[in-house]
């Protein structure tokens, strides 16, 4: 069982940008709704601090305007300026400054402007993800890290400095990969200016405390430990189907190699209607849509509408395991990637970021507001309640039922909840029949929902549990 002094806050990201692609939209309430006690979003150098010494706090006051004191606020903070710093750009990637007492001085006016109510600042973004996330070495970001963190403790000693996130390209790669040596010289030398490790938890969820162990490793390297967080989740990712790879490799391959330097918004905008290598490769890849295996069509835009159903109750099922698997690893603060898309407007799929990610938010626009609700919104919503508040998890051993997964999760103020599921292949695996499990259960009555907000039967006699398991988690409760 793991026991952590925080309880569990569900939080979500707004997404990779606010205010910086359009006019900063209000977006609380429906955070609110959906039950996210944790916001995360992101705000750039050069949005802030346009030119230098002249500061323009729009974006940021819009954030903090929607507040109400309750939530906990997470800003990424990106060191991407037209002139601050060596890749010149107004989006991605951050890179070095030119002067770190400068950005610095950054920082900290951009904490002052906040008074006390950002909990986290985290200092970039998955900076091993390099040429697109940071356009610098290892070293580069530990000495600007160490500036942010001094910059953020000299205005407000409670915040809580984030180490930028470790994300998929470390997690899946190899124990001497490059992605891997880039963290490793981050937690050896950047070990005094963090207060917590984030780790992004996409790809299959049943490695996520696999995942984790490896971000905890980092740090046991060099003989300490901090809390992790999970700044970012969500799935089902392409990465999650083998399947798929030898369709998608002529289309990848042909997209990566065409990454520019920067991707700026002018840039972006630039290439919106232009049959760039991307663009090519991925209008060929839409070509022969009808022909490309089910598991990977399910991820395009106007793929047949049962693909679009099953990949919504596949992501609908992850929404629970991966919180569940974050849980009982010790994680007690887990964001959603994404609430919404950047800002109103047509989709366009001929981008690989849509294939990668376009289908994870929770919500999307009718018009300027966010009025409509994914599947996965209604589950995140669930989940929110069912879990807010948890401090303790422990697995449940059942004899004779291997591939089932059972937890307990227990809070101060309630009876414990149980979740529960049969682990089968993702996209299949709903076809399998239920399995009928019997478990031991100290209540004399309970009650059982799945993840869909479906009731499911459930039957207690002489302190035995017995209901039916699929590959969809039941949350179970005493009665």
């Amino acid at each position: 069982m793991h026991h952590v002094s925080e309880v569990f806050r569900p939080g979500v990201v707004r997404g990779i940008s606010y205010g910086l692609f359009g006019k900063p939209d209000f977006f609380m309430p429906e955070a609110r709704a959906l039950g996210a006690r944790t916001v995360r979003a992101y705000c750039f150098w050069g949005q802030i601090e346009p030119r230098p010494g002249e500061y323009t706090w729009d974006a940021v006051d819009a954030l903090l305007d929607q507040l109400d004191g309750d939530e906990e606020i997470w800003i990424t903070l990106c060191s991407s300026s037209p002139w601050a710093t060596r890749t010149s750009t107004d989006f991605l990637p951050p890179s070095p400054a030119h002067d770190l007492a400068a950005y610095a001085e950054f920082v900290r006016r951009t904490v002052a402007h906040c008074g006390v109510r950002v909990r986290y600042w985290q200092c970039d973004n998955e900076p091993s993800n390099t040429e697109l996330l940071w356009a610098g070495t290892a070293d580069e970001y530990v000495a600007q890290l160490c500036a942010f963190y001094a910059a953020v403790k000299s205005v407000d000693a409670t915040a809580l400095v984030v180490l930028g996130g470790c994300g998929y390209d470390v997690l899946s790669s190899p124990p001497e990969s490059e992605q891997r040596r880039f963290f490793n010289r981050l937690a050896c030398s950047g070990r005094d200016a963090f207060d917590r490790f984030d780790v992004h938890l996409y790809g299959d969820p049943y490695r996520i405390s696999e995942y984790v162990a490896t971000a905890r490793q980092f740090m046991a390297t060099y003989g300490y430990q901090k809390p992790v967080v999970a700044g970012e989740y969500g799935g089902p990712s392409l990465f999650e189907f083998p399947e798929v790879e030898a369709a998608l490799q002529a289309a990848l391959a042909e997209a990566f190699s065409s990454v520019p330097a920067a991707h700026s918004t002018a840039a972006l905008a630039a290439q919106a209607n232009q049959d760039t290598p991307e663009r090519v490769a991925m209008k060929d890849l839409y070509a022969h849509m009808d022909s490309l295996p089910e598991r990977l069509q399910m991820f395009m835009h106007g793929c047949p509408p049962e693909l679009e159903a099953k990949r919504h109750r596949i992501a609908c099922r992850q929404l629970v395991m991966r919180n569940v698997f974050a849980l009982a690893s010790g994680i007690r603060r887990t964001l959603y990637w994404n609430l919404a898309p950047e800002v109103p407007g047509a989709v366009d799929p001929y981008i690989l970021m849509h294939l990668l990610i376009g289908k994870l938010p929770l919500l999307d626009y009718r018009g300027s507001a966010l009025g409509y609700r994914y599947p996965e919104a209604n589950t995140f919503e669930l989940t929110a309640r069912e879990l807010n508040g948890v401090d303790a998890v422990d697995r449940v051993p059942i004899a004779d039922a291997p591939g089932v997964h059972a937890f307990r999760l227990c809070r101060a103020d309630r009876q414990p909840v149980h979740v529960l599921w049969d682990q089968r292949d993702a996209f299949d695996g709903e076809c399998q029949p239920p399995r009928d499990l019997a478990l031991d259960w100290p209540a004399a009555g309970a009650s059982a929902v799945d993840v869909f907000g479906a009731f499911a039967p459930v039957e207690v006699r002489s302190h035995t549990l017995r209901l039916s398991l699929t590959d969809t988690p039941l949350f179970v409760h005493p009665a």
